[in-house]
């Protein structure tokens, strides 16, 4: 008897609905976790070729917690293309403005650079309290 193994392919993908609480939670740590939830690293069926990931609510957003003395040294840079045009802002100034850019800056840095990186991304909803428009759709995990 043969034994063959099975390739999975994009229809055989189940997406399931995660609910994530930021709360007092370390931003580095969280990002890992929810890196590997879009991937669909913490499946069986895993390619990395496949977009199998699922869908990640994260709630809180603007209770995320940073170690160490990131509070007053990181900084996020951008640039507008144009001379003169780099940026900078802080983390304290970001988390007033739109603290839901920080988590989404730090799980983009931990997702592969390819053309799934954006799907993946999509897949991703950060709100900064408790309400969101997705309370019939998760999966506690």
């Amino acid at each position: 008897m043969i034994n063959k193994t099975k390739a999975t392919k994009a229809k055989e993908v189940d997406r399931k609905w995660h609910l994530v609480d930021a709360k007092q939670e370390i931003l580095g740590r969280l990002a890992v976790k929810i890196a590997n939830l879009l991937t669909g690293k913490d499946k069986t069926n895993y390619a990395p070729y496949l977009d199998g990931g699922d869908w990640v609510v994260v709630v809180n957003a603007k209770h995320i917690k940073v170690s160490g003395r990131k509070t007053e040294d990181k900084k996020y840079y951008r640039h507008s293309g144009y001379p003169g045009g780099f940026k900078t802002t802080t983390y304290v100034q970001q988390m007033e403005k739109d603290p839901r850019k920080i988590i989404t800056h730090a799980v983009s840095g931990m997702l592969a650079k390819n053309k799934l990186r954006a799907d993946r991304l999509a897949r991703l909803k950060i709100f900064t309290d408790t309400d969101h428009s997705f309370k019939d759709k998760f999966i506690n995990n």
